[in-house]
């Protein structure tokens, strides 16, 4: 099965390609600065954390005494999480915004989580590597220790668009489910230690971050850009077997339903 999706995907590597670079360029069309938005957007958003809680706000983080530390520790955790939001939110949609061309072309239906996750990546490696560029030059780049990021992005990408393709499959026949999520995703951000360390929580409030799959992932981060160490490797299980889990269904929900959504649509 796997061998036959990566099959398809190959195939049909011109579609993705091609969809991903014109949703690229839809975003910028008919701007005067174009595609420069693509890097002002995002290093306006690393300046004003920067000034605004490094040196305004003077915040400080526990046992850390970097004039950086904190603005570090919250770029690493909202870049992060709007790379999990923008793909969970666009595949829960996926079906519904593509429903003329599920009606009218033959392509493996695979492609579309494939390009949605395609269309985040793209973004985020915009902003996030102005912001590697922020952290050298500001001195604060964690060394080498800075490659193992991309275990816990692969874990983060699996997390999100099973989530997504089971979110977006529900969608097709519950309009609700959009919605809920669409609420429900700003009360898991605030229940996810971003904006503040899970230090600072109350004893039994930081033992219900067990249950939070996206907390153990964030920290991964922010263990690895502010404190330049490894993550606790075993902190991320259970976010890696609820990814393949999702994963599992997502597939599984997508192969049988395929049919049924064409005619929901």
């Amino acid at each position: 099965m796997a061998l036959a999706m990566f099959g398809a995907l190959w195939r049909y590597r011109g579609f993705v390609s091609g969809s991903v670079k014109r949703e690229f360029q839809s975003k910028y069309r008919n701007t005067m600065l174009g595609a420069a938005w693509t890097v002002l957007s995002p290093l306006a958003m690393i300046l004003v954390y920067t000034l605004i809680f490094s040196q305004v706000m003077q915040n400080r983080l526990p046992g850390n005494a970097s004039t950086y530390g904190y603005s570090i520790y919250l770029c690493a955790g909202i870049l992060t999480w709007g790379l999990f939001a923008e793909i969970t939110s666009k595949a829960q949609n996926m079906f519904l915004e593509q429903a003329n061309l599920l009606k009218k072309i033959s392509f493996p239906r695979i492609c579309l989580p494939v390009i949605v996750v395609l269309n985040a990546l793209v973004n985020f490696a915009i902003i996030f590597g102005l912001f590697s560029v922020f952290l050298v030059f500001s001195g604060q780049f964690p060394g080498a220790v800075f490659v193992l990021i991309l275990p816990v992005l692969l874990l983060q990408i699996a997390l999100a668009i099973g989530l997504g393709m089971v979110l977006g499959v529900l969608n097709v026949f519950f309009r609700d489910v959009g919605q809920f999520f669409q609420i429900f995703i700003q009360f898991w951000f605030w229940f996810t230690p971003i904006v503040y360390p899970a230090s600072i929580l109350p004893a039994e409030v930081r033992g219900l971050l067990a249950w939070n799959p996206m907390a153990a992932v964030i920290q991964s981060y922010q263990t690895i850009l502010v404190s330049a160490q490894a993550p606790q490797w075993s902190s991320l299980l259970p976010a890696a077997i609820l990814a393949l889990l999702l994963c599992a269904l997502g597939l599984q929900l997508f192969r049988k339903r395929a049919g049924e959504m064409v005619d929901e649509l």
